[in-house]
């Protein structure tokens, strides 16, 4: 019997979180959606920006995360765009993040949200916050790696 493949389909990516926070370890969680909260998400209708995840009473929270609402049906059985999703995690993983996020002073980002084997999945991630000067750096580094490249190219 031949295994199918982990495939993903990305719906939506945070990538200002990689330049805000120092990305120190991922987490794979699934959310607690609504049926129009899955459709809207099926038309990328979704903003990670300001979201983050909070951990209270032993139970993980996906706060500030943007989904539209759905159009094809009518307003009365739709979603708050901004409400509060519980995030679907192991309680060793939700005891390992007590432990970083209290005591170390982390904080948990959004990365992405996808669908995998027909599921909503999002990526959180322990995150440090980055200083100016570190912001300036990553730059400085990421501009210094595109001008190695484009020397490589040409020889």
């Amino acid at each position: 019997m031949s295994e199918k493949s982990e495939s993903y389909k990305v719906i939506s990516d945070n990538r200002q979180a990689r330049y805000l926070y120092e990305i120190l370890e991922t987490f794979e969680a699934g959310v607690e959606l609504t049926g129009t909260e899955v459709k809207s998400i099926r038309a990328g209708k979704v903003n990670l920006q300001d979201g983050y995840a909070l951990i209270r009473n032993g139970e993980a929270w996906l706060i500030n995360v943007h989904i539209s609402p759905y159009n094809a049906s009518g307003q009365y059985f739709n979603h708050e765009p901004r409400r509060t999703r519980k995030l679907l995690l192991h309680r060793q993983e939700i005891r390992k993040l007590i432990g970083k996020v209290e005591q170390q002073g982390l904080t948990l980002v959004p990365l992405k949200m996808y669908f995998k084997r027909g599921w909503v999945k999002v990526s959180i991630a322990l995150g440090k916050g980055k200083k100016i000067h570190d912001k300036r750096e990553s730059l400085k580094k990421r501009q210094d790696q595109r001008e190695m490249q484009r020397a490589m190219k040409n020889y």
